[in-house]
């Protein structure tokens, strides 16, 4: 019987430990126990091999051990994938050495599973990222909390964006770092040993999943709630971001650490800057004035003399850039969330070149790197460390149509590579100068031949209305990049086309 059929009615609980390190496995899985397991759920734990003696360069195959509760403690099958890459009599002693202990070590949690007719599951796995098998172990079940030991703590961000049940991350005995999903249901009052969260063992074990789709941090972002965006003090960022954790870290840009943080319950980014960078101020003063459900809008920002912080609505699916590298993530963006992507974004620059009631607005930057995605995959223009504000460059008369010149030009350009980029499923290199990369020189001429088939990002497959979609990108790129026509094409024309509507260009 496969996992999938035994907990198909039971709630799961998964806890990924680090194989390579016995320390912290016990305390991640006690932890588990006493404060979240249910009576009748299964505890699903998965030892994760970050590293082997077997291993001689980065890539390794997949070793899987699975077991179940049983009498005599831990059942095992083997399932072996040989790579030459990998030495496997070597890999071999390694999970019967692993198999040995964690037979050893859980058997007296086995007992106590035993008793609460918990079923108890061992999974050992190299050649796998933790956060990603986590994640699709979960697919399939009724997950209501993914536990890490602290060896895995940074891959809580990560889970973030792509579950909706409740996160742990077991720093020590006893105490743990919650991320709890936004459950509207609220516990009933229970005596209990409380944890340093302030949750008993009750509460916790009766948090459930929400709806696929959460309320935040993107249904309603802070952004657009009263009283934002609005100075913050460098003591309620520390609170924020817990100190500024290294475990917060969400990335660095240009040597400076972007932290994820938690403010009114929902996920923001918290960006440092350098007060001298003239970033900043631009950034300050642009997004403080603008408003778009597709512009990754301001929460907020702090300056302390010294440092600057800008914070943000956190895109919980991260950049386009990032969904495209990888085959997994690229996979599900299909060719109607990149047409609907490539609508949200023509409509963000629309509004900045065409509808900002104080001037015009240029990005500068317009790439698969500078879209983040939120819930839904809606996109959100964000990096606006190089726009320009052009005030004065407009005409308050026929409606307020603004005046094109060669900056708003060069955002039209980029939007074409951007449409390339959502296309061929490749990023652009970053050049800055027109007609020189090396993948618009090779996709030109397949544009102008009408040959978009032979463009289209070959890990996505193709069903009925699809080709006309990336027809109608195709065309809206192809009319972005050539730099010499003789009509240059606005971003309202550019969107037109996307959109299908090429009976408007016509008229105009």
């Amino acid at each position: 019987m496969t996992l999938q059929l035994q907990s198909s009615q039971k709630g799961t609980v998964i806890v990924a430990v680090d194989a390579n390190r016995t320390t912290g496995s016990v305390e991640a899985v006690e932890w588990a126990l006493k404060y979240v397991v249910k009576p009748g759920d299964v505890l699903l734990i998965l030892g994760v091999f970050t590293d082997h003696p077997a291993k001689k360069n980065s890539c390794f195959p997949v070793k899987l051990l699975m077991g179940l509760g049983a009498v005599s403690g831990i059942y095992e099958a083997l399932e072996f994938v040989d790579h030459e890459e990998v030495d496997p009599v070597e890999l071999e002693e390694e999970f019967e050495r692993k198999r040995k202990e964690y037979r050893s070590i859980l058997q007296p949690l086995y007992r106590q599973c035993s008793k609460n007719e918990v079923s108890l599951l061992l999974k050992l796995a190299a050649g796998f990222c933790p956060a990603r098998l986590a994640i699709k172990e979960s697919q399939n079940l009724i997950t209501r909390w993914i536990i890490l030991d602290s060896h895995f703590k940074k891959s809580k961000v990560y889970l973030r964006g792509h579950v909706t049940c409740n996160i742990a991350v077991v720093k020590e005995k006893g105490y743990a770092s919650l991320m709890l999903s936004n459950d509207s249901v609220t516990p009933e009052e229970h005596p209990g040993e409380k944890n340093s969260k302030g949750f008993s063992a009750y509460e916790l074990r009766n948090k459930s999943a929400p709806a696929p789709y959460p309320h935040y941090p993107c249904f309603y972002p802070l952004s657009w709630r009263s009283g934002f965006p609005r100075v913050f003090s460098y003591n309620e960022l520390e609170v924020i971001t817990n100190g500024f954790a290294d475990d917060n870290i969400k990335a660095v840009v240009d040597g400076m650490a972007v932290h994820q943080g938690i403010l009114q319950d929902t996920p923001v980014l918290v960006k440092s800057l350098q007060i001298t960078n003239k970033g900043f101020q631009t950034i300050l003063e642009i997004l403080s004035q603008v408003r778009h459900r597709n512009i990754m809008n301001l929460v907020g920002y702090c300056s302390t003399g010294v440092s600057a912080f800008l914070l943000f609505d956190f895109p919980c699916l991260g950049t386009v850039q990032m969904n495209l590298q990888c085959d997994e993530l690229a996979e599900k963006l299909e060719w109607g969330t990149r047409w609907s992507i490539a609508l949200e974004v023509g409509r963000s620059l629309r509004y900045l070149h065409e509808e900002c009631i104080d001037g015009p607005i240029v990005h500068k930057n317009v790439r698969a790197s500078s879209v983040a995605l939120s819930y839904g995959y809606s996109a959100m223009l964000c990096n606006f460390v190089h726009a320009e504000w052009l005030n004065g460059i407009f005409s308050p008369t026929k409606a307020l149509i603004y005046k094109y010149d060669e900056s708003h030009f060069g955002d039209v350009y980029d939007y074409g590579k951007f449409l390339l980029e959502l296309i061929t499923g490749k990023c652009v290199s970053p050049v800055h100068d027109q007609g020189k990369d090396p993948m618009i020189e090779w996709a030109l001429p397949l544009l102008e031949n009408g040959e978009s088939g032979k463009l289209m990002d070959c890990r996505l497959t193709e069903s009925a209305g699809d080709a006309t979609m990336v027809r109608h990108m195709a065309h809206a790129a192809l009319r972005c990049l050539k730099v010499d026509s003789d009509h240059k094409l606005s971003t309202s024309e550019a969107l037109a086309i996307v959109r299908g509507d090429e009976l408007a260009i016509f008229n105009n």
